[in-house]
């Protein structure tokens, strides 16, 4: 089948943002060459030989150049103008690193036939051999973040293969730059109701030959701040819409919670895990910290998350006398009678700042397992458990 005479038909183009992958970008370009003429490359301050590369391309290529580096979600933000103006509908994204192979655009073309408006997400098996395990958590803390600000689920949310609406993306309102770009992107689709599709992708990662920009410290700040601002964003004004007049919310909470398929023991351990969470001593960093912990250890995150507000206001007086008084046998104090709560001030905590944190830890770790004896009994006395069901 003729793909590019397909693609051009149907107003689809492809962009390939790329910075310092000389290596792996010439066959990406060469290999989507074989599927389209319709090729944006954006030239991201490239300081190694990719310039020079892609000037073998001549006009093969629409190229966007310009320096110095200002990143990926500049350089897409660069291309969808381009594509828009060039008079294209739709641009596919892949990214340059050599990943990605461009034998998987005609299943995006199969699926945009019948999902004409929606974004196409290139799903990676995240279990494939050379996947860093740092990719996989990240991924699933990402898809985890996605789904609790859109209620959608998507199995991989940190994709560059993507298939996106460009009348969609002209009206939204971006200022991010970088990695982080990508995130923005689907999330503001999500909450003007674009829908999203999920197509099965290829995937390769050759340490030899790819090159990752990622820096953790800066992008995944940059990435968390994001996330929280949305996070915000979602609890004020998208999650009460979602729940008044579409039900997703409920719908998801539901799901996560009963997960017919998870165990017991895993139920329990994610409530046990929460009370432990939600009375350590990092007043404000619990749930920071807390759901990239429970999303690493698979555990069930809406469990987790309402056990975790057992330090709502109204309990967080009696928590931190509780921790108080549990650390008095470690330090040399008197301690303070519970009828004389009314005396535990900022102050008495501040001058024996060691007590508390002693006492608190200790206090998580007993209401901790104490959530997990009584959650895992109760549950075993009115549920059977997934795997009996399974053997039987």
């Amino acid at each position: 089948m003729n793909y590019s005479t397909e693609l051009k038909q149907m107003g689809i183009c492809v962009i390939v943002p790329t910075y310092n992958n000389h290596k792996t970008v010439k066959r990406v370009i060469e290999s989507v060459l074989e599927y389209t003429s319709d090729l944006i490359v954006v030239n991201d301050g490239a300081t190694d030989e990719t310039p020079e590369i892609l000037k073998e391309f001549g006009d093969k290529i629409s190229l966007i150049s310009y320096s110095p580096n200002k990143g990926k979600g500049y350089a897409l933000r660069m291309a969808f103008a381009k594509a828009t103006e060039l008079g294209y509908r739709y641009a596919i994204t892949i990214d340059s690193d050599g990943q990605h192979f461009a034998n998987d655009i005609p299943k995006f073309v199969e699926v945009h036939r019948s999902h004409p408006e929606s974004v196409i997400m290139g799903a990676r098996n995240l279990e494939a051999h050379g996947m860093a395990a740092k990719s996989s958590f990240a991924n699933r803390f990402s898809n985890f973040w996605f789904r609790l600000q859109t209620g959608i689920f998507m199995p991989d949310t940190q994709t560059g293969f993507r298939l996106y609406p460009l009348d969609k993306i002209k009206n939204l309102s971006l200022f991010t730059n970088r990695f982080e770009f990508e995130i923005e992107v689907i999330v503001k689709l999500a909450w003007r109701d674009v829908p999203f599709v999920s197509v099965p992708i290829q995937v390769k990662y050759d340490p030899n030959e790819r090159v990752s920009h990622f820096r953790p410290g800066p992008d995944f700040t940059r990435i968390s701040f994001l996330n929280a601002w949305f996070t915000i964003l979602t609890a004020l004004y998208h999650l009460p819409k979602r729940l008044l007049f579409k039900g997703k919310l409920i719908k998801l909470i539901k799901e996560e919670a009963i997960k017919p398929e998870e165990t017991n023991l895993r139920k329990a351990a994610s409530i046990g895990f929460g009370f432990f969470v939600g009375i350590l001593p990092i007043w404000g960093f619990q749930l920071l910290l807390g759901i990239p912990t429970a999303i690493f250890l698979r555990m069930n995150k809406v469990l987790f998350i309402a056990a975790a507000n057992i330090s709502l206001p109204p309990l967080i007086p009696f928590i931190i006398f509780f921790s108080y008084m549990m650390g008095q046998p470690f330090v040399d104090s008197e301690p303070i009678p519970f009828d004389q709560l009314s005396q535990l001030s900022l102050e008495n905590i501040h001058d024996s700042y060691i007590q508390y944190v002693l006492g608190a830890i200790l206090l998580a770790l007993i209401t901790g397992l104490i959530g997990f004896v009584v959650s895992w009994g109760t549950l075993t006395a009115l549920r059977k458990n997934p795997e009996s069901v399974q053997s039987a």
